[in-house]
């Protein structure tokens, strides 16, 4: 618990800071950059402050110039500041639409091109996929945590159907990427993050036009993603 409090604590003392300096100046230059990098560095930092050790491999696979689509799954609220500032440049994700009504905030995720998403509407599923496409024209990584929600015990739950259509739409390199020993350290239902080791795997990149359909490119990620799973539970994590 005094972890969790380091780390809680720490982000209560950033943000604000960052309201003072960063949002002013995002929405009076208009570059998000500077905001973003302060984002990362301080959910980086956060959760190295609560006693997470990471474990990264993969990521020389990478090339910092070209644009991504990262698909990871998903077992515990730690795993996007653990995440996010390992992707090389700026990456965009997708959000719950609620928070886009507040002005100020809603205001500069639309400026980092943050996706606004309702995930209990089928149309506006659609609309998300179209939206995360556009974004990834203009040349920034998108990152999606395949399962849409977070696993109970870090095995894999079905995947979205949506990732897929805006991987074969794009026809940019999907990134499979996992994320083990993050439902460890935080569990879901769990406030309290405890001490231990976090890998997070970036394997090689697939690209959209080898696979014909969809399915077939859903079914070759969830092999890529589950077999550094299975790498890690096989050696007695």
């Amino acid at each position: 618990m005094i972890r969790t409090t380091m780390m809680l604590s720490f982000w209560a003392i950033l943000l604000p800071l960052a309201a003072l300096i960063c949002f002013p100046w995002t929405l009076l230059t208009g570059n998000v950059n500077f905001l973003y990098q302060v984002g990362m560095w301080g959910a980086w930092t956060g959760v190295r402050l609560a006693g997470v050790r990471v474990l990264v491999e993969g990521l020389d696979k990478v090339e910092p110039a070209r644009t991504y689509i990262f698909m990871s799954n998903h077992a515990s609220n730690i795993d996007p500041p653990l995440l996010l500032p390992l992707i090389p440049r700026r990456t965009s994700v997708m959000v719950k639409k609620e928070l886009f009504r507040y002005p100020v905030l809603g205001k500069t995720m639309r400026m980092g091109s943050l996706v606004p998403v309702d995930r209990g509407d089928r149309e506006a599923g659609i609309a998300a996929v179209r939206a995360a496409a556009q974004v990834i024209r203009r040349g920034i990584n998108m990152t999606i945590y395949v399962e849409g929600r977070r696993s109970l015990d870090g095995e894999l739950l079905p995947f979205k159907k949506g990732p897929f259509y805006l991987a074969m739409e794009s026809n940019v390199p999907v990134v499979p990427v996992t994320i083990s020993g993050s439902h460890y350290v935080m569990p879901k239902k769990r406030f309290a993050i405890k001490s231990g080791t976090v890998r997070v795997i970036f394997h090689d990149p697939i690209e959209p036009a080898d696979f014909g359909s969809r399915e077939s490119l859903a079914e070759r990620v969830r092999q890529v993603i589950e077999s550094g799973l299975s790498a890690d539970n096989s050696s007695g994590r």
